[in-house]
């Protein structure tokens, strides 16, 4: 196998790890909180933040550093149309994706010290919303990034 093959199959598991943690995450953290349960919650809570520490943000490094290595290899020009959506949704990507790592934080806190009363704190259903806002566009745009890697309908060189 050469350093192409290698950096794509690479690039395309970080992918499906960023996909796949994404989906995974909010699936358990949605079914914790509609079953309000608050012991089932809190568990809950501490496993995404967990995951997203050990499974996303190690794979959003290594897809951002498989991309600049495969843009290289195969000669893709970085000023690209193709380049700039994909880096854009990268971007867009990213500034969702830390409010919720740091709204996830805020809501396992509230759902530890929920656990004793058995009563979600009210901050944590406005949190759970804006959670949920800013990760139904990150998905959409992870869905349209795959697309654009798949089909690049754009120029690339």
């Amino acid at each position: 196998m050469d350093n192409y093959l290698l950096l794509k199959i690479i690039h395309i598991l970080s992918a499906v790890v960023i996909a796949g943690t994404g989906t995974g995450i909010a699936f358990f953290m949605l079914m914790a909180y509609r079953s309000a349960n608050t012991a089932a919650i809190a568990v809950t809570a501490r496993i995404v933040v967990l995951a997203d520490w050990l499974f996303t943000a190690p794979a959003v490094v290594v897809q951002f550093v498989t991309g600049v290595l495969l843009m290289e290899r195969l000669g893709y020009a970085f000023t690209a149309p193709w380049f700039l959506a994909v880096i854009s949704l990268f971007v867009f990507i990213g500034l969702c994706w830390i409010p919720v790592v740091l709204i996830q934080y805020r809501l396992r806190a509230l759902a530890e010290t929920s656990v004793t009363n058995n009563e979600l704190d009210p901050r944590f259903h406005k949190l759970m919303h804006l959670w949920t806002a800013l990760g139904i566009p990150a998905f959409a745009a992870v869905l349209v990034m795959f697309w654009l890697m798949v089909f690049k309908p754009l120029a690339i060189v």
